[in-house]
């Protein structure tokens, strides 16, 4: 049997973790740091399919009728 995997899904939108690298150039661009973030949890199950840690950030892309994607990031918390 095939394992279900969300990402697969239609309407999951792409999560992915950022490298350190990405993190601190994301933080600079936007002028914030990680507490600032919005939140999600580690429990989410996208997180535990991609193996999120307490303290990652995760970068999310979402499709949209009016921009064609918009870009998240969520800092990945308890």
């Amino acid at each position: 049997m095939k394992k279900f995997v969300l990402q697969d899904h239609d309407l999951v939108p792409a999560h992915t973790l950022l490298s350190p690298e990405e993190l601190e150039e994301m933080l600079k661009s936007y002028g914030v740091d990680s507490a600032q973030l919005p939140k999600i949890h580690v429990a989410d199950p996208v997180v535990k399919e991609i193996g999120g840690k307490v303290g990652d950030v995760v970068k999310i892309i979402r499709k949209s009728s009016t921009s064609g994607e918009s870009v998240f990031y969520r800092l990945v918390i308890d």
